[in-house]
């Protein structure tokens, strides 16, 4: 070998020789640096965790009650319109025509129609309570089919029949039975109505799309004119129609109503107003929601902190694999490999722990455990974009040390 074969050889042999680190041996190597830390790695995972908790939690007891809220539209139906009398010009109250009824039912794409009527009596628990003390409860007259209309049932006893709505029975509303000391219905149960003694024959579960009828004491519409100073007029009617005709119905409720005031006509759709109702907990949510935010970005402060300290504490071996041949880039990879799976621990504990919560709450309130796939995904990728973030730095930081100064290092 000649003296320029030699020279170029030791050369090449004092050249170190750079190798790739494969995806697994980067990640091994990240979390080799995890493990020897397992309470502080801890600590910082459970705030990236409490923050994808609350996220999660949030869009999901959300998404629970709306799918709850659903179901019950789905059972109740959707397509129930209420009629009632509005104002006058002159601000005095208006009442519904006597063919109201009648001619709403000849709408020919609504199925069902019924009514209510308001009566000046009032209930008690029994005759000596004072007149003052009615509890709120109306005494309304109602038609055979209200049941059925209302879309609510009967918990005990049973509803008016043909014979039960010429003589003093009630049928009792869930809230008012339950302000009346009324249980269960039967033979031996009176209450005081209309300065006489009803018998109550049954008990309503709660209408959620005719919540009137909780604080009502129903009677029949017959013994309501004969006894109670009933003037006949109804003060709600309630139409079924078909669900693809809900809207084109509504429209014309008013003029079929009081074709000569249609402006005297209220008008609506019970479950528009549940859905309101749902729509305002958005507000609720979006704070909620804010405060995940919040408590994820402070998980993100607390890996950014805990890899700038990792970083500075382990100086020394930075130093020892620099001088052994790895590259800034390796030494990079290393840093945001750990920080990348601190927050992914943290993210999807976090997921778990909000699965968790929202099941939990669900089961309580005996609603559907539902959690969006779009949020878990969404609760882990927003963990690793924040380990990415909080890392960058640190692994920065690493990288930029030259063996050297790493090694002198205290």
């Amino acid at each position: 070998m000649t003296g320029t074969e030699t020279a170029a050889a030791g050369a090449a042999a004092a050249t170190p020789v750079v190798t790739r680190m494969r995806p697994r041996d980067v990640f091994r190597v990240g979390g080799a640096g995890l493990r020897a830390r397992p309470l502080r790695v801890f600590l910082s995972a459970l705030g990236i965790a409490i923050g994808i908790a609350a996220m999660i939690g949030v869009v999901g007891i959300s998404a629970s009650s709306r799918e709850d809220l659903n179901r019950r539209l789905a059972a109740l139906g959707t397509n129930l319109l209420t009629v009632s009398p509005g104002k006058t010009l002159f601000g005095e109250s208006a009442h519904l025509p006597d063919e109201a009824e009648g001619r709403i039912g000849q709408i020919p794409a609504v199925t069902s129609v019924t009514a209510t009527g308001t009566t000046p009596a009032r209930v008690y628990r029994n005759d000596h309570i004072p007149v003052a003390e009615s509890g709120s409860i109306s005494v309304t007259a109602a038609r055979l089919d209200l049941i059925d209309d209302a879309g609510t049932s009967v918990t005990s006893g049973a509803w008016l029949n043909a014979a039960t709505q010429r003589y003093p029975a009630t049928v009792l509303g869930a809230k008012a039975a339950d302000r009346l000391g009324v249980v269960q219905a039967g033979p031996d149960q009176r209450v005081w109505l209309g300065g006489q003694w009803f018998t109550v024959v049954g008990v309503l579960a709660p209408a959620p799309l005719a919540p009137e009828l909780d604080t009502a004491a129903l009677v029949g519409w017959p013994v309501a004119e004969e006894r109670l100073g009933f003037d006949g007029y109804a003060t709600t009617i309630y139409a079924r129609a078909r669900e693809e005709s809900v809207v084109s119905v509504r429209d014309v409720l008013a003029a079929t109503a009081n074709p000569e005031q249609p402006t005297e006509v209220a008008v609506s759709r019970p479950s528009d107003v549940l859905a309101a109702k749902q729509a305002t907990d958005a507000t609720l949510n979006a704070l909620l929601l804010g405060l995940g935010g919040v408590a994820l970005l402070v998980g993100g402060v607390g890996v950014a902190n805990t890899m700038v300290i990792s970083v500075l504490e382990r100086r020394a071996e930075i130093g020892l694999r620099r001088s052994l041949g790895a590259t800034r880039g390796q030494i990079r990879l290393q840093f945001l490999a750990e920080s990348l799976l601190l927050s992914a621990i943290g993210g999807v504990g976090g997921v778990a722990l909000g699965i968790g919560v929202t099941a939990l709450y669900a089961s309580l309130q005996g609603w559907p455990a539902i959690v969006p796939a779009w949020a878990m995904l969404g609760g882990v990728l927003a963990t690793l974009v924040i380990g990415g973030v909080a890392g960058f730095y640190p692994a920065v930081r690493a990288a930029r040390m030259s063996p050297t100064e790493a090694l002198a290092a205290p």
